[in-house]
């Protein structure tokens, strides 16, 4: 990573839940290159609360354009609701400011492609939030999958399922909420990382136990990838559930297993096991906020085009609308081919510190408790 006298200023643009939990804090572990300088909302209140606790000017959201062209700002964070990630993207773009933001990228996959050609053509980095791109008990599976220590991998087993209140808004459908985007998008990238591959075809189905809270959304949707050579990935996610992050890539010689794969503190517990012998490893909570956003100010002072890049980003939006399609009609949905040429590898690790949960303002984790 370089090392610069300069810091690329950011703005980060929406307050809720992950922004407070995740996304503000790590800017004390980024300040080597990155510099928090403006925060964006649409409630005054906890805008004013948190500008503060952080020593930084609040914008409102219809003060934003003002804000991307005023010179004060290299860079956004977009952490809104899925629904608003395209254009406050596009925005920062025709501003020819810097863009990271949150995953999904968009609602749809037509949605993403238009954010890539529109930051393209100004010249703007786009840099999509896969924080276990940077993470090392993911990326330890990935090289000891590479390295041949399980064999040839066949299976992929996930699951990420959570209970989530009625008042929250992954349960709203206008604002792009559902258990498929929101966290069966860790289940599908995980899958094509470990795989190193892309999918040819996926199917899906989607389950509701009736309740009030699942009138938009499904209550749990389970899929089937398939993937060349007639690997498989299967997985389950969902929002009616007791919390379960898992993968396990089964091998023709042994397995991998993290358990829990894919949460952003706490520990991670790695299993490998290589015919009758079982090693289990446990990776210490880090904050893994702050390595995207090293790495991405790095792209930015260097040039270098960031991985994962907004084509990451759209490939799994691809596959989610496959899915969902599926649902709709009931049968199988071919998908690809894919242009994929980069993938998270152990380069990509960045260790950070864990950062301390703080106490939220005007907002509450999907379950309704930390």
């Amino acid at each position: 990573m370089v090392r610069s006298e300069r810091k690329i200023r950011y703005a980060v643009v929406g307050l809720g839940w992950f922004a407070q939990t995740a996304i503000l804090p790590a800017f004390q572990n980024a300040r080597d290159n990155s510099q928090l300088v403006a925060l964006v909302s649409g409630d005054v209140e906890k805008a004013t609360m948190l500008a503060e606790k952080y020593q930084v000017p609040v914008y409102h959201y219809d003060q934003y354009d003002n804000l991307l062209r005023n010179g004060e700002v290299d860079a956004v964070y977009i952490a809104l609701p899925n629904s608003m990630h395209m254009d406050f993207t596009l925005r920062a773009a025709n501003a020819n400011v810097h863009v990271l933001c949150e995953k999904p990228m968009a609602t749809n996959a037509t949605e993403g492609f238009r954010m890539i050609e529109v930051c393209n053509s100004h010249g703007v980095k786009l840099m999509i939030a896969y924080r276990l791109h940077f993470e090392e008990a993911n990326l330890r599976a990935v090289e000891t999958i590479k390295a041949g220590k399980i064999g040839d991998p066949r299976l992929f087993l996930s699951t990420n399922t959570q209970q989530v209140v009625p008042s929250n808004t992954r349960l709203d459908a206008e604002l792009g909420g559902g258990p498929l985007p929101d966290v069966g998008i860790y289940c599908i990238n995980a899958a094509r990382y470990l795989f190193q591959d892309e999918p040819v075809e996926v199917m899906a189905f989607a389950g509701d136990n009736g309740q009030m809270r699942f009138q938009e959304v499904p209550e749990s949707v389970s899929a089937l990838l398939r993937f060349p050579g007639g690997r498989v990935a299967s997985f389950v996610c969902g929002f009616g559930q007791a919390k379960s992050s898992t993968f396990q890539v089964i091998g023709t010689e042994g397995d991998v297993r993290l358990d829990p794969a894919f949460a952003f503190h706490g520990e991670l517990k790695q299993v490998l096991t290589i015919g009758e012998k079982s090693y289990a490893h446990t990776y210490a909570s880090r904050d893994q906020v702050a390595p995207e956003i090293l790495y991405f100010s790095d792209c930015i002072l260097t040039g270098q085009t960031p991985e994962p890049s907004g084509q990451e980003g759209v490939i799994d939006l691809q596959i989610i609308d496959a899915l969902h399609q599926s649902i709709t009609e009931n049968r199988p949905i071919a998908v690809g081919p894919f242009e994929k040429k980069v993938r998270p590898s152990l380069e990509q690790r960045i260790n950070r510190q864990a950062v301390k949960q703080p106490e939220l303002i005007n907002a509450a984790p999907p379950s309704g408790a930390q």
